[in-house]
């Protein structure tokens, strides 16, 4: 079946010297691997600029439910960026967004819902101008929204700690060890409040911008079976040095 779909590039791993396996996240199928040939030839259908990470593409696809690897008959910019791929701090952050969605994006199922927040946080990340150093902080706590595990913070009754595990503000101290209290607490529940146009609303230093990192991959950890550590997770802390 040939369809033609928008997709968010997670990752290449290359298969062979001519050959690399690309997953993407697609409006119509969800995330997909496919499989590219010659990405560094020129007249190569997936060119090598295109496979960067989070880029939006078009892509004509043969498509066949029964097939773990599909195959690309062409494949085009949807929306071309600006500032991700020039940017060093947004390019960090690129990478570290796409790894968590390759860990957190497991099934092959539809969701534009999903796909819509998605494509428009990648918009938001070129184009942002102030407050880039919060975006990944607000990116997860709108990805935890979408994936249905986000807590509650309309109701917190003011309680002075978070209990993680439960997604829930209670007032006494949880009986385990991963909960948040205090300004913690309460710069957790801020962060699920704002949207990208905020981001400058919420100054943090480099000590509390990791602080909260750390809260949010915790969290993520806990609410996610495969979610495991993230490798550029590092990279980030010194960017903020």
């Amino acid at each position: 079946m040939q369809v033609k779909t928008k997709g968010i590039i997670l990752n290449q791993v290359k298969y062979s010297d001519s050959k690399s396996i690309v997953s993407i996240y697609t409006k119509e199928f969800g995330r997909m691997s496919y499989m590219v040939r010659g990405a560094n030839k020129k007249k190569s259908v997936c060119r090598s600029a295109l496979l960067q990470p989070l880029s939006i593409v078009e892509i004509d696809v043969n498509h066949n439910p029964k097939r773990e690897i599909q195959s690309i008959r062409d494949m085009r910019v949807a929306v071309p960026f600006l500032q991700v791929p020039y940017d060093p701090i947004k390019n960090c952050l690129a990478l570290f967004i796409t790894e968590v969605l390759h860990k957190t994006l497991k099934h092959s199922e539809s969701d534009e819902k999903l796909y819509n927040f998605i494509e428009n946080s990648v918009r938001e990340l070129d184009k942002c101008e102030s407050g880039v150093g919060n975006f990944h902080l607000v990116f997860m706590a709108g990805l935890a929204k979408q994936l249905g595990f986000a807590p509650n913070t309309k109701s917190d009754n003011g309680f002075r700690y978070f209990d993680m595990m439960n997604g829930v503000f209670v007032e006494n101290r949880p009986q385990h060890t991963h909960f948040l209290e205090d300004s913690h607490a309460e710069t957790f529940k801020n962060i699920m409040k704002l949207n990208y146009e905020c981001l400058h609303t919420l100054p943090m230093n480099r000590i509390q911008r990791a602080q909260v990192l750390e809260s949010f991959v915790e969290y993520f950890k806990l609410h996610l079976a495969d979610f495991h550590s993230l490798n550029s997770i590092e990279v980030l802390h010194k960017l903020w040095e």
